[in-house]
């Protein structure tokens, strides 16, 4: 029997429900999100099955998110200092299912710390990658480096520099639509699978994008995009808390 899908859950700057009993804590820390707009139908084919597009006046997104991890932890236990602390670098579309849950799907995750790496591509099937990463900040203005090293392709890599700017007091509904995203859709074992968070509101901040040399959008299989981003955002971080994926009905996990 068909189900009718559900229409997208409402744009929101504050997570629907708290997460009491997280399976996932971590910090995203001194964030740049970058992003072109693309059309639905160019990136369809690269959502697992269950999702479409995610859009916003008609218009989908590709984001490139370069950030540092921090202290990854499992359940309520301390976060770990070395290993659960690294740059990343993420390549990510934007999704729906016919829960009318909107999420994120990364077509790749670029890290510094191979263990991370190798754990997340066995036990979620996520598509991290290890590479030789970098942050360097200087006043306002912060670069990120990354070259990628296994499983490839080598080679890949990315160079960003932003200024940081203004804090912004009011963020647009575009903003919202790219950065507030409560869950991240995945294929688990050909299931779908939906992975909710949750975090306080972003501290967003305008930023300057200063260098973009990367070739990450590119190895991920996603259309390159021509022109200047859409948008350029820069946040000092939040810390997050990731509950336990849900069943294709949407009920979650024991």
């Amino acid at each position: 029997m068909s189900v009718t899908p559900l229409p997208p859950e409402p744009i929101a700057a504050d997570a629907p429900e708290p997460i009491t009993s997280p399976l996932l804590t971590q910090s995203w820390l001194d964030l740049t999100f970058i992003h072109w707009a693309a059309d639905p139908e160019d990136v369809a084919g690269l959502l697992p099955a269950g999702t479409v597009p995610d859009t916003l006046h008609g218009a989908t997104y590709i984001g490139l998110v370069a950030f540092r991890m921090h202290r990854v932890g499992w359940f309520r236990l301390p976060g770990i200092p070395y290993l659960g602390t690294f740059p990343e670098t993420n390549v990510r579309l934007y999704s729906v299912d016919e829960h009318g849950r909107r999420g994120v799907v990364f077509r790749s995750l670029d890290a510094s710390r191979l263990v991370p790496v190798v754990m997340a591509r066995a036990g979620f099937r996520l598509p991290y990658l290890w590479s030789r990463m970098a942050i360097r900040a200087e006043g306002d203005t912060l670069t990120y480096t990354s070259s990628r090293r296994w499983p490839g392709p080598r080679g890949a890599h990315s160079r960003i520099t932003v200024r940081r700017g203004e804090r912004i007091t009011q963020p647009t509904g575009l903003e919202h639509f790219l950065t507030a995203r409560w869950g991240m859709h995945n294929a688990f074992f050909g299931r779908q699978m939906y992975l909710p968070n949750t975090h306080p509101r972003w501290p967003l901040h305008r930023a300057e994008l200063i260098e973009c040399d990367e070739g990450l959008v590119a190895a991920a299989g996603v259309p390159e995009q021509v022109g200047d981003p859409v948008s350029v955002l820069y946040s000092p971080g939040v810390p997050v808390r990731f509950g336990r994926p849900a069943r294709p009905a949407g009920v979650p996990t024991p």
